[in-house]
């Protein structure tokens, strides 16, 4: 059957599912094969293809189209680089099968669109991402952990919609059921569906569930809000304080507002809305000869031109890009960076189009990210559908040894096997306890930035006096207005798990390239690499993750005690500093730290997402090429074909020293 007319046979009761079956095996001859062709016979003893990053599914470049063009690329990232330009589109494939983790890594909603659009219309995996997964209901691709359905569909039954349904909350479950999230809204603003009354009595609560039960949307015609309480499981859209979106994802949710709402459609409140150019700011400086034959500098382009449109006819903030002298020189920031500077307060809901949204949570807000379909709905109805999360509780206490940082905290969390077997999924990492209460602002915010890292929903810390201390000399607001934002659990709450961690019992941590959950200690990286020192070509220090203040005094110690002993970074290895936002950057100028930079021969980078999306300096070109960086995510082809090593920023200032991975006591 041809992609042309694999289509799915579908009601809101049941639906029949058409086309070949494609098995992403780890065997990827056997991948060749089917895409060749050949059909394999489900056998489940088969290995499958696990940890399919968005990034697998849609590169980053792909993501320079908006519309069904993204059909001709779906899965050409893929590990092996069997999956050629149309081969999903012109395979007929009804359905995708592979292991866990299906859809982990970034929140774009190109990825699940493109096997949409390619003919896919059930995608069967182990277990699948909460983001990944919500984009997918969102634009009416099927999902399903149940196996059971490859041997039905294989005889052409008709499976009932109930089973892809089945332990969905129950407006999860109306917009499958209605084939999208528009056209469910269009049912709710129709009233002819309801969403179920929020009914759980007073209890104890965590963080995150007393912000949301605050924020639920109890009338949407009068826009009352807040319930007494609210507990995992319970669904209901709850209203936002800030709407954020970014260049590579604001023209297909506009595309889709427009689609939906009509070509005159306004923003609802766009004084709460903000726009940012800080993806794509310096690909024409990393942009491959056979990408640009392929027109895609000309349409990468028009990210950043349908953006400034879209925001200067709504009456948008955009933050973007900055010139010196008349030369750009990079953008204002990136966006969870300035998110946190001047945007986000404790207490509030925070929803932007990326997945690292979770940074936020650092100031104690309920910030996560969405894809480009919730976020067109929220420009115009202010909410956002939520599914109250269970929390698991990170319990820090005592003092981090020196040389360690959070950067090795998260790293050695994230090897637990909690988030390894895919437990993580879904939840909260709430993080509490004296050792959090001693980390300054940008330390806390590596804690809730990487919670997203192996799946989680967001990560949060209760805002305290190092956060009222911030808000006051960063944003000049009153003590007393920013404390009386502050929400604290309550004693009693419920979790999913508690974990304690000792923090001075925590070492430097490397994550091997793959997967953030690849954690090892720095010490024992040298037997788990064969037995000798990782050499590099690339060591880079920025992005959201490694481009903060704190981040920067950690390059400079390091780089200054180099400096001091002669030392430069070492022959043949690029060391790239990037600055999170112009604001880290005057901060780094007023300590003196770009001098030492540069003394140290280090490269300097204004803000820019850049290379942690492969898409500005500090990218591999070769898979030969092996990078240690301080971004937060290494999944295959994050970052550019080579290698890429997770370390904190003082193991990477070190390595750029030596020239291989090391500690400061190296130097």
């Amino acid at each position: 059957m041809s992609a042309g007319t694999a289509r799915t046979a579908r009601s809101t009761h049941a639906t029949r599912v058409r086309g070949r079956i494609l098995y992403v095996t780890e065997d990827t001859a056997l991948l060749e094969k089917q895409l060749a062709g050949e059909d394999l016979a489900w056998d489940p003893k088969r290995p499958l293809m696990s940890n399919i990053s968005t990034d697998e599914l849609t590169p980053g470049w792909v993501c320079y189209y908006f519309d069904e063009t993204l059909a001709r690329y779906c899965l050409v990232g893929l590990r092996g680089g069997k999956v050629g330009r149309d081969a999903i589109k012109n395979g007929g494939f009804g359905v995708i099968v592979s292991g866990i983790s299906k859809g982990c890594g970034s929140s774009r909603e190109t990825a699940p669109y493109s096997e949409l659009k390619s003919g896919v219309q059930l995608v069967i995996a182990k277990s699948i991402e909460k983001i990944y997964r919500q984009n997918a209901q969102n634009i009416g691709l099927l999902t399903s952990t149940d196996f059971g359905l490859i041997e039905r569909i294989e005889k052409g039954e008709e499976i009932p919609i109930s089973e892809f349904t089945s332990g969905l909350d129950p407006i999860s479950a109306a917009i499958v059921e209605h084939g999208g999230l528009f056209a469910y809204n269009r049912a709710r603003l129709a009233g002819e569906t309801t969403p179920p009354a929020i009914t759980t009595p007073a209890r104890p609560m965590t963080l995150c569930e007393k912000i949301l039960a605050a924020h639920a949307i109890t009338d949407a015609q009068s826009g009352a809000l807040g319930v007494a309480a609210v507990k995992p499981g319970d669904a209901f859209f709850a209203r936002t304080d800030v709407r954020f979106s970014h260049e590579y994802v604001t023209p297909m949710a506009e595309s889709l507002f427009v689609a939906e709402m009509g070509q005159d459609a306004k923003v609802t409140d766009p004084a709460s809305v903000w726009a940012f150019r800080d993806h794509l700011t310096f690909l024409d400086l990393v942009m491959p000869k056979a990408h640009r034959d392929m027109g895609l500098r000309e349409q990468a382009e028009k990210l950043a031109v349908v953006q400034e449109d879209f925001t200067k006819r709504q009456g948008v903030k955009l933050y973007g890009e900055v010139h010196r002298d008349g030369k750009l020189v990079g953008s204002e920031a990136i966006c969870h960076n300035k998110v946190i500077e001047e945007i986000a307060l404790p207490g509030q809901l925070v929803a932007g189009t990326d997945s690292h949204t979770c940074m936020a949570g650092a100031l104690g807000c309920f910030a996560f990210g969405v894809g480009s379909t919730d976020m067109a709905n929220a420009w115009y109805t202010k909410d956002v559908r939520v599914t109250v999360p269970e929390t698991a509780r990170f319990v820090l206490k005592g003092t981090l040894k020196s040389g360690v940082c959070a950067k090795d905290v998260m790293l050695h969390i994230l090897s637990q096997e909690f988030f390894k077997s895919g437990q993580g999924i879904g939840k909260v990492l709430e993080f509490a306890g004296d050792g959090v209460a001693a980390l300054p602002l940008d330390e806390r915010a590596t804690l809730t930035n990487m919670a997203v890292e192996a799946g989680g929903f967001t990560g949060i810390i209760e805002a305290d006096e190092v956060v009222v201390d911030y808000l006051v000399k960063q944003r000049g607001l009153d003590a007393e207005s920013v404390r009386a934002r502050i929400v604290k659990a309550d004693e009693g709450a419920s979790y999913v798990a508690t974990f304690e961690i000792d923090l001075g019992a925590i070492e430097p941590m490397i994550a091997t390239p793959g997967d953030p959950r690849n954690g090892v200690p720095l010490r024992d990286l040298a037997s788990a690499s064969g037995g000798s020192a990782v050499k590099i070509d690339i060591a880079y220090g920025g992005s959201c993750t490694g481009g903060k203040k704190a981040d920067m005094d950690m390059y400079a110690s390091v780089l200054d005690a180099a400096v001091k002993k002669g030392k430069r970074v070492k022959e043949g290895v690029h060391l790239y500093i990037q600055f999170g936002s112009q604001d880290i950057r005057r901060y780094a100028e007023s300590k003196g730290y770009l001098e030492i930079f540069r003394a140290a021969g280090a490269e300097l980078v204004d803000p820019s997402c850049g290379a942690c999306i492969k898409a500005g300096p500090g990218v591999s070109d070769s898979p030969d090429q092996v990078t240690v960086s301080a971004i937060n995510r290494n999944f295959p082809g994050r970052s550019g074909p080579g290698k890429v090593y997770l370390a904190s920023p003082l193991v990477i200032a070190a390595s750029a020293i030596v020239g291989h991975i090391a500690g400061p006591e190296a130097i």
